[in-house]
């Protein structure tokens, strides 16, 4: 009597050998994309910026150095370039920019200022109505990328309002005195911010634009007005 062909499809063996090898695969591809995402996402050090290694998370230490917004045509977006670009969208590290009347911030000045402005971020509940990092409110302007806005800029009109001649200086000031300065319809209340408090929040927001999102928010390199001063019509 000759056996019966069962077909492959039907067969109970072959789809209990390919679950395993899926799983297997899918385990191990796990795995590694973890282990890639943490190289990806862990903060980096002036010896990154030393060797000219292109962090998505640059070190606290890039307060020390000019940050400019510039397209990546090979990326297809905007990217965050510091100290100088090679005019394809790569960083040169290279450029430095005073941060309150410095630019030589070491490793350990540079953490402490970070850790203050993120605990002045979380302490003040920024987040109620403002956006970082696709986090937190929508009634306020984004602030993933607010020290590149150009209403912070030589030309905008943040620094001469608040009478300061460095962007630093300007978003420190409004960040002390928001009363003062009408910038929108949703206007910003007092949270009362020393002026310590209000240099490590700039030093974030700073450290924070220098991060590669990937080109979000969509759209904000295109922004000539600035992002802080628009006015709802």
């Amino acid at each position: 009597m000759s056996k019966k062909k069962v077909s492959v499809w039907s067969d109970n063996r072959f789809w209990q050998r390919s679950a395993a090898w899926v799983t297997g695969f899918a385990s191990l591809l796990l795995i590694w994309l973890t282990f890639n995402t943490m190289g990806q996402i862990t903060m980096g050090t002036q010896k990154d910026i030393n060797k000219h290694i292109d962090k998505r998370v640059p070190s606290a230490t890039v307060i020390n150095y000019e940050i400019q917004y510039k397209m990546n045509p090979r990326r297809g977006h905007e990217v965050p370039v510091i100290g100088g670009g090679d005019g394809k969208g790569n960083s040169l590290f290279k450029v430095k920019e005073k941060f309150f009347g410095r630019d030589n911030y070491t490793q350990k000045e540079a953490d402490a200022l970070l850790h203050l402005g993120k605990l002045t971020e979380q302490a003040k509940n920024c987040m109620d109505c403002h956006t970082l990092l696709g986090n937190g409110g929508y009634y306020a302007p984004d602030l993933t990328k607010a020290w590149l806005d150009p209403a912070w800029g030589k030309n905008g009109p943040m620094q001469a309002m608040t009478g300061k001649s460095t962007k630093a200086e300007a978003m420190a000031e409004f960040l002390m005195h928001p009363g003062k300065y009408p910038t929108h319809a949703r206007m910003m209340p007092n949270l009362n911010i020393t002026a310590k408090e209000a240099k490590g929040l700039v030093a974030f927001l700073k450290q924070m634009s220098s991060i590669d999102t990937n080109g979000f928010p969509r759209g904000f390199g295109k922004i000539k007005e600035g992002v802080v001063y628009a006015r709802s019509k």
